[in-house]
């Protein structure tokens, strides 16, 4: 189950529309109405992506009398950066012989210059 939470996180997330709109929610809820002003698309096509990061479980929707404000939900994009997280030391180790390659190589062009 996890693993599909995992998929449904990085699908919505993948799209550059859907990551806007979460940028936005970041700052605090809104309408769809204020989600759609900034994209020219319509409100029913903001709704589209709004319903794919519902479904990630990435925003939630409320009810305010006549407003249904979205909000922004950590949950799935905190067990995201966990899983990312289990990558880091490979690529910090990684990039850290890298470096040791690329000062290796630059000292041994310098040494050849130098009679």
């Amino acid at each position: 189950m996890a693993a599909d939470v995992l998929d449904a996180t990085f699908a919505a997330l993948a799209d550059p529309t859907r990551r806007a709109i979460l940028a936005r929610l970041a700052q605090g809820e809104a309408t769809v109405g204020e989600l759609a002003a900034p994209f020219a698309m319509s409100q029913p096509g903001v709704s589209k992506h709004l319903r794919v990061l519902e479904r990630a479980g990435l925003i939630s929707r409320g009810r305010d009398a006549q407003r249904r404000p979205c909000r922004l939900e950590v949950g799935p994009m905190r067990d995201a950066m966990d899983w990312l997280e289990n990558y880091r030391g490979y690529w910090e180790e990684s990039y850290q012989r890298l470096d040791g390659l690329l000062s290796e190589l630059q000292d041994g062009a310098a040494g050849r210059e130098t009679p």
